[in-house]
């Protein structure tokens, strides 16, 4: 049921009245819905990108940001982030280290224009593919991927109420979800996630992340780029987000749904072995 006193709502999620037909009767109601508002990113007073995100957690998604996009190499590097309420959306005023500020001048003097899909503007290819870290392996089992997303299922507070967000969430090597970060954009909870693990000392190679969306290619160099060795999703991954996974030495599992999942790189470390089948469009639970 959903909750009628406003004080218990999520940040991001608001009322708004509706009407419904269901059993041939109108009925007019008060429905939620996640708010998604233009956030910008500022570093040092100059505007780098605007997402589209839900309004909670921006001190994590500035700082998970900044770490995913190779802008900070290092949470020491961002001095401080104000957030500001704007006519137009949010602004996140990042005060960032000296060295922040010249990498990201040196991005912007190759980029045609700036955009919030972290894609967009790029004007080669190495501009989109970024040197990775080598991840640290990490052995797991599919019971604690199929632990990870039952629980990260029943932690969506914000997705319960409006069924349109996406969540990330940092899990102990047994499953536990341990850290949840939800939000409109399934990259923008992951990098909300990234700083939520930075903000409370997690270490990266001691767990690994769980989504509740398909795991693109910008989704595996977030992870990989925080220094996590394994990403499950609940559906698919792209070709690219194979190759790269492949090439940086992250475990990457897809459908991971019930007792089931697809390993897509590194099966032994998912507990599959490392025997690959020679079945081409198997099974996944489409």
């Amino acid at each position: 049921m959903k909750p009628t006193d406003a004080a218990v709502l999520p940040a991001g999620v608001r009322a708004v009245p509706v009407t419904t037909w269901r059993n041939a009767q109108s009925r007019e109601q008060s429905d939620w819905l996640a708010d998604e508002v233009p956030v910008a990113l500022v570093f040092n007073g100059i505007s780098h990108a605007v997402m589209l995100a839900s309004p909670a957690d921006l001190d994590d998604f500035a700082l998970g940001f900044g770490l995913t996009e190779g802008l900070l190499a290092s949470a020491s590097e961002l001095l401080g982030v104000e957030v500001r309420e704007v006519p137009d959306g949010i602004e996140l005023q990042l005060e960032v280290a000296a060295a922040c500020a010249w990498r990201l001048k040196e991005r912007r003097r190759t980029l045609a224009g700036l955009t919030g899909c972290g894609l967009c503007g790029a004007e080669s290819l190495g501009q989109v593919r970024r040197e990775l870290p080598r991840v640290t392996a990490l052995d797991l089992t599919p019971q604690a991927l199929a632990r990870a997303q039952r629980e990260l299922q029943r932690s969506q507070a914000m997705q319960k109420l409006t069924g349109a967000t996406h969540a990330a969430a940092w899990c102990a090597v047994d499953g536990q979800v341990l850290l949840v970060r939800e939000d409109v954009g399934r990259h923008i909870a992951l990098d909300k996630l990234v700083g939520a693990m930075v903000r409370s000392a997690a270490n990266p190679a001691e767990g690994f992340i769980s989504v509740t969306s398909r795991a693109s290619f910008e989704m595996v160099q977030k992870t990989a780029m925080a220094g996590v060795a394994t990403l499950a999703a609940v559906s698919a991954p792209t070709a690219l987000a194979v190759d790269v996974a492949r090439s940086c030495g992250l475990a990457l599992a897809g459908f991971v749904r019930g007792d089931g999942l697809v390993a897509y790189s590194f099966a032994e470390r998912l507990g599959l072995g490392a025997q690959a089948t020679t079945e081409v469009g198997g099974d996944h639970g489409h």
